[in-house]
């Protein structure tokens, strides 16, 4: 975790998040946790982290998700220069997905 997020104590939240089993139960802590408002953003993100890795382009990616271009260009730095979170999942659930083919 870089130093700026270092102010957030977020440990208890990520806890939570890995003691959750299966889907199921991360919906519901979710749904209980976030507004439907803050969920949609979150897989709206997901989504266009997953667009820029597959090579889109930003004006595609507005078009297929809504996001602003904001978003498009906040995920893109993160994806670039930020911890390696996206990368991380987003490499593990693809991996998934293939290997349950």
């Amino acid at each position: 975790m870089n130093s700026k997020h270092k102010k957030i104590d977020t440990k208890k939240l990520m806890e939570c998040v890995l003691s959750l089993k299966t889907v199921e139960e991360c919906e519901a802590f979710f749904l209980d946790l976030c507004t439907m408002s803050e969920l949609g953003a979150m897989v709206q993100r997901l989504e266009v982290a997953q667009l820029l890795r597959d090579d889109f382009v930003y004006n595609d990616i507005a078009a297929k998700t809504g996001a602003s271009s904001a978003t498009i260009s906040r995920v893109a730095r993160c994806l670039n220069y930020g911890s390696g979170g996206y990368e991380m999942a987003l490499g593990r659930t693809i991996k998934e997905d293939e290997d349950n083919k």
